[in-house]
């Protein structure tokens, strides 16, 4: 549970997958057509452009003694058509890079996304928010450039690398062997360098990434903040992540930037090794070096070095890609404990009979919170679940909806293992309604048709009608189209929860789940909603939780849970005659109510 804090760490891997390089490229493999046809232009122009320095050492050593204007004109001419066919290259490969990246880009984001809608309600207990969100946007965005131009880049710069040797080596063997004396050095620095760099942009990685997540947290919860006055605490801390990103940032960097240097020293190194060493051979008119193979052979060596010097850049950006997979790759590879079996079937339509068989569940492994239930609901009946602040009451009907797997026992619905459906079989007969009575940026149609995109509108205003939401919506600018914001800001408590609960009724569900349903309701509203609710759950098998015991007294079955067990079952009358702790509860409710009267 240690995640489940944003200033803490998540773990970093001593050493990384390779096959993780593999799985980024088979993304890429959908599109090797065009990217061979990018790899294609790229080589063909850099291919022409090797042909510089040859025509500059003909004219120098050739045509400028022999004062041949013609041959230097058409070798001009020759030049200038390759120019541009370079750049006609250059342009179409950005615009072909450019599409393909962005489109794996894009495939990766949404398997990440799709495979969070999949992960059970358990993923998200243990983490915050803030840390899965960075993974999904920041981390995929950072390998955009990597994926759009890395790729084509790397493979055209070690073709233009042979490419160049070949060159050298065909213009002078001796110079080009001197010239290499510098890759020893460069491979020194590229140990010394990798290591180190992967692990500081895991660190960096992991700043970000708490850094985000207080982030998310304190725009969830300014309410709250600005109500006792915590901003200048939160400022702080905000600092203190900020502060701590920064240095991460500026010390993963470090290392980016120690490259570049390096290969710019030994390529200035070694180039004025070769004049010096040419100046000579060419004064003691020794092994062949001219003036204009001297000027060739130095245009070769910056050429050399420049795709040295983008390799030892896509390195970089590979180290640091590298950080940024495992957090992607160990995001989809996140198991999908509550999924269909194999062979699962498809829920028949449910009649309502829901029984509990000695299901024991916990959210840790230590923390037991349903120990051995056992109930039988039948279709039609209303039960209601009463009970102290984590009984267990929200996990008895999450486990009727398999938000979760029971660690053993049985949950059937009319005498159907639920663990052996399809989960869309069995959630798409159930209407719905958590304590979080969660509000979706959009009209207020479109919250209340969220679950049921196939109702009409006169559907949605009669389930509107149905939970007394009609009235105050028709009361709004415009009506069932008024704009809401995103968690409802817009709306009151017991609003966004007359929403939700119309959103619920609308699917027409063989079994209704309300949690906390009428919490946030005024008693005025509750009366007028008790009603309409009365003539919904007739031949429906409803669960209601609800601390408003007035609200449950006609349930056929009212159970008392605590500790993970069922203490007390049955109805209302027969529990207030046990006197027993459903008996103190609702006497404890009415003589507060009677003292506030």
């Amino acid at each position: 549970m240690a995640r489940n804090k944003y200033d803490i760490d998540e773990i970093i891997e001593e050493s990384y997958d390779i096959r993780q390089l593999g799985r980024i490229l088979r993304y890429v493999r959908p599109y090797r057509t065009q990217l061979a046809l990018a790899l294609f232009l790229m080589l063909s122009s850099s291919a022409l452009t090797m042909l510089f320095p040859i025509f500059i050492s003909e004219i120098m050593d050739t045509y400028i003694p022999a004062k041949n204007v013609k041959a230097i004109v058409i070798i001009t001419l020759i030049s200038l058509v390759i120019v541009l066919y370079a750049c006609v290259c250059i342009r179409l490969k950005i615009r072909i890079t450019s599409r393909v990246g962005q489109s794996v880009v894009h495939q990766l984001r949404s398997d990440i996304f799709c495979h969070l809608q999949e992960l059970p309600f358990s993923y998200y207990d243990e983490r915050p928010h803030g840390k899965i969100q960075v993974r999904v946007v920041n981390y995929v965005n950072s390998l955009s450039d990597l994926l759009s131009n890395g790729i084509i880049n790397t493979i055209t710069d070690l073709c233009n690398l042979i490419f160049i040797l070949l060159f050298m080596f065909a213009l002078h063997v001796r110079l080009t062997l001197i010239c290499l004396c510098g890759l020893p050095v460069l491979m020194g620095v590229i140990i010394f360098v990798k290591r180190r760099q992967r692990r500081a942009w895991q660190i960096q990685s992991n700043k970000q990434s708490n850094l985000t997540a207080y982030i998310a947290e304190s725009i969830n919860g300014i309410r709250v903040t600005q109500s006792f006055v915590r901003e200048k605490e939160n400022t702080s801390i905000f600092n203190r992540l900020s502060d701590s990103y920064r240095g991460a940032w500026m010390h993963a960097v470090k290392y980016n930037f120690i490259m570049w240097p390096c290969i710019d020293s030994i390529s200035t190194v070694t180039t004025a090794f070769i004049y010096v060493i040419g100046i000579g051979w060419i004064s003691g008119e020794i092994y062949g070096v001219t003036i204009g193979i001297l000027i060739a052979f130095t245009s070769y060596i910056s050429r050399f070095w420049e795709p040295i010097n983008t390799l030892a850049s896509f390195y970089n950006s590979l180290l640091t890609a590298i950080a940024y997979l495992e957090r992607i790759f160990e995001t989809i590879d996140e198991p999908v404990n509550v999924k269909d079996v194999p062979d699962a079937a498809v829920m028949p339509p449910i009649h309502g009979e829901v029984v509990f068989k000695d299901v024991c569940f916990s959210y840790e492994d230590d923390v037991q919170i349903l120990n051995r239930v056992s109930f039988t609901a039948h279709p039609g009946d209303t039960f209601a679940i009463v009970g102290p602040t984590g009984a267990g009451k929200s996990t008895i009907v999450n486990l009727i909806s398999r938000f979760y797997n029971v660690d053993s026992g049985k949950i059937l619905i009319d005498g159907t293992d639920i663990s052996k459906v399809t989960l869309k079989s069995l959630r798409k007969q159930m209407g719905i309604m958590m304590q979080d009575s969660f509000i979706f940026s959009g009209t207020i149609m479109d919250n209340i048709r969220y679950g049921n995109l196939e109702a009409t509108d006169e559907d949605v205003i009669t389930a509107a009608k149905t939970v007394c939401a009609h009235d105050f919506i028709m009361e709004m600018e415009n009506g069932y189209q008024t704009q809401v914001n995103e968690r409802g800001s817009r709306l009151s408590a017991g609003q966004r929860q007359l929403i939700s609960f119309a959103r619920a009724l609308l699917e027409n569900p063989a079994i209704l789940i309300l949690d906390e349903a009428t919490s946030s309701i005024d008693t005025e509203t509750e009366i007028l909603l008790q009603k309409g609710l009365d003539r919904l759950l007739q031949g429906r098998t409803s669960f209601i939780i609800a601390h408003r015991l007035s609200t449950i007294k006609n349930a056929s079955c009212i159970m008392y849970v605590d500790r993970g067990n069922i203490l007390e079952k049955g109805t209302h009358d027969e529990l207030l005659a046990l006197k027993g702790e459903y008996y103190k509860l609702f006497m404890s409710q009415y003589d507060f109510l009677t003292e506030k009267g």
